[in-house]
């Protein structure tokens, strides 16, 4: 039951020695608040990285080209190649795992030069040919207007969707961009969409909102890319694992093109499945270091309370001797030890818990200030599950800091406790 004197006594007990009870509850504090922050800040982590590759396909893979490093069937090592128009119908036909497939080209960079024109406007973005499978391996959600779809690339129409820094870089302010024109590497192109990115990495590379896409027909008629395909995306069909496909196609594509089959540096990829594998396991190993890294501190502050009630136990020893001699039990004198033991571990801990969720909740409305491409923390939070943990740690860290003095105060037999000068 609730002791009402108990507590008074155990409060007023901490007042008599201010400074001491501030220096054993800081490491206390200092733990939980540190447990606290890295978990906060690793979860930001995951969640950035996570956000920039979780409206991927997760069933995903992406493929470029890149020079042999070994000869083959006459050719020597070195040699550049690419991807040709015929490779989209030769995959589909012998690759029967295969759900999306869609090539890109690629026709400039945002770090090559002003390659935009409108007006007295001009600016530097990446431009790619895409076909309309694209946007459902990599997500992008229309603002106004639409995407590129199957008629703009049957009838090779030269229209474009862009971004939003396009929009803000070419258009002014309250100006709507559908259906305006820019001229892009000398040619015109109708605007059909303003795309928002559900993404942040680009796998051509550039930041998204800087991105022009316009359909892969007209940009190898209009550009003169002949049959030329720079880049492949693909999805494998529900249940069927990515890289069961990433493997079968590289080994098509090899013996397509005259590719030695051990040469690894021929085809470039990234498989989305594995890297978000690989990310799980990374982040599973950031949490387990922190709690760990937070865990240990926090015993370095329990082992402190523990060791400072010792010294606390030995100041009092005539008192428990009193208490014991008119009729105070072994577990009245434990309680009250272990009450006061238990009282300072949570209340540090409660203050290093409170604090440490509001500075994540400070650097949280700060990152929301900063452009969403442009940061990798995302919404640095705590589960209410590891904080009510965290709180279940502390109320047992607290009852084993105060069992050994508990146990060391009742050993002594009251008769010569009452006789103690101070031990």
């Amino acid at each position: 039951m609730f002791d009402l004197d108990l507590w008074k006594e155990i409060v007023s007990t901490l007042k008599k020695n201010r400074m001491r009870s501030f220096m054993t509850a800081f490491g206390v504090f200092w733990g939980i608040f540190m447990l606290i922050i890295m978990s906060g800040m690793g979860r930001a982590l995951e969640n950035g990285v996570m956000n920039g590759i979780k409206a991927f396909a997760s069933n995903s893979a992406f493929f470029w080209t890149e020079p042999t490093s070994k000869p083959y069937k006459g050719f020597q090592r070195g040699r550049n190649w690419s991807y040709k128009n015929t490779d989209i119908e030769y995959i589909r036909a012998n690759i029967s795992d295969v759900q999306y497939l869609s090539p890109r080209l690629f026709g400039g960079r945002s770090n090559q030069g002003d390659n935009t024109v409108r007006g007295k406007k001009t600016g530097a973005f990446n431009v790619y040919g895409d076909y309309p499978d694209f946007f459902k391996i990599d997500q992008w959600t229309p603002i106004k207007g639409r995407l590129i779809n199957e008629i703009d690339i049957r009838q090779n129409r030269k229209v474009c969707i862009i971004g939003e820094r396009v929009v803000e870089v070419m258009f002014e302010e309250d100006e709507d961009p559908i259906g305006e024109y820019l001229k892009v590497n000398g040619v015109y192109f109708q605007v059909v969409g303003v795309v928002h990115p559900e993404t942040n990495i680009n796998i051509g590379g550039g930041r998204k909102p800087e991105t022009i896409m316009i359909p892969f027909s007209t940009m190898q008629k209009t550009y003169n890319h002949g049959d030329v395909v720079h880049f492949f995306s693909v999805t494998s069909d529900p249940g069927v694992p990515v890289s069961k496909v990433e493997t079968r196609l590289k080994e098509l594509l090899k013996e397509r093109h005259s590719i030695a089959p051990d040469d690894i540096q021929a085809i470039g990829s990234f498989n989305i499945e594995v890297e978000w594998k690989k990310f799980q396991g990374l982040f599973a190993g950031i949490q387990i270091l922190t709690w760990i890294v937070g865990i240990g501190t926090l015993l370095a502050g329990v082992i402190g309370v523990s060791n400072i009630m010792l010294v606390i136990i030995k100041e009092r020893t005539q008192e428990i001797g009193i208490q014991r001699a008119i009729g105070a039990t072994p577990g009245n004198v434990i309680k009250h030890i272990v009450a006061e033991s238990v009282f300072l571990t949570v209340l540090a801990g409660y203050i290093g818990l409170a604090l440490g969720v509001g500075l994540l909740e400070l650097i949280n409305m700060a990152l929301q200030s900063v452009p969403e491409d442009e940061v990798f923390l995302v919404n640095p939070e705590i589960s209410f599950t590891m904080a009510l943990v965290a709180l279940g740690v502390l109320i047992v860290a607290g009852i084993f800091a105060g069992l050994m003095p508990a146990r060391r105060a009742v050993s002594i037999k009251p008769i010569d406790a009452i006789r103690d000068e101070g031990i």
